[in-house]
């Protein structure tokens, strides 16, 4: 049963420039993802880029580089023709794993385990796809809905307080962090997700996602706290 796991990172980066390689806890950003990687037993770990620099980093890191085409590099490009590039590379070596791993590097917070917990659920589970999330109340509002101005996404008239909601009355988002897919939706479907899905319900504090400067302070003391911790 193989494992990839690929991690996508380019050079550019609109909200924070070169944000890849920025120093987050100590380490550059991309780092915290391929130890992470690394961790998994058994997982073939590539990084996908067109950075030199980048690739530098991430081969001393311990992981497989992958040169991306330029053209799969651009700032409209979406992540699903990476991954199949990347599986693309690694097929014509003979390589078909069983799972794709997709890991974001611009969500750097996962507890010791995160990403074999994921593995193991799909692998345990039989689902096609798992989406990482994190469980949020249910009170949200939308500004307009069916005609109608401000609506709740929830009974009003019965809210129930935070500390007695159940499992099924949770919401809960895409982190964005991490993908368990088998191979097959990305081909046939040009998706990350698609068959019968599954949802990985991570730690609130695994939802740190970087996309300014305040996130990648926000990231760097939560990893450096973790890791003083032990968690």
């Amino acid at each position: 049963m193989s494992t990839l796991i690929v991690i996508p990172v380019r050079g550019g980066s609109k909200g924070v420039p070169r944000k890849n390689l920025r120093d987050v806890g100590g380490k550059p950003l991309v780092v915290w993802t391929i130890e992470q990687a690394l961790a998994v037993d058994g997982a073939r770990v590539v990084v996908s880029t067109e950075d030199p620099e980048l690739a530098r980093v991430a081969a001393g890191a311990g992981a497989e580089v992958i040169d991306r085409p330029v053209e799969l590099a651009q700032d409209t490009t979406p992540t699903e023709p990476v991954i199949l590039h990347a599986m693309d590379v690694l097929a014509a070596q003979g390589y078909e794993p069983e799972h794709v791993v997709l890991l974001q590097a611009t969500s750097p917070v996962r507890r010791p385990g995160t990403i074999a917990r994921a593995v193991a659920q799909a692998r345990d589970t039989g689902v096609d796809s798992l989406v990482g999330v994190v469980p949020q109340t249910p009170f949200l509002w939308w500004t307009a809905r069916d005609g109608h101005g401000p609506t709740a996404d929830f009974d009003v008239d019965h809210r129930p307080r935070r500390q007695e909601l159940t499992a099924d009355q949770m919401r809960y988002r895409e982190t964005g962090s991490l993908y368990v897919t088998r191979p097959w939706v990305y081909r046939q479907r040009n998706n990350r997700i698609g068959g019968r899905i599954g949802l990985f319900v991570m730690d609130e504090v695994e939802g740190v996602d970087i996309d300014g400067p305040l996130d990648l302070a926000l990231a760097g003391r939560t990893l450096a706290q973790m890791q003083q911790e032990g968690m």
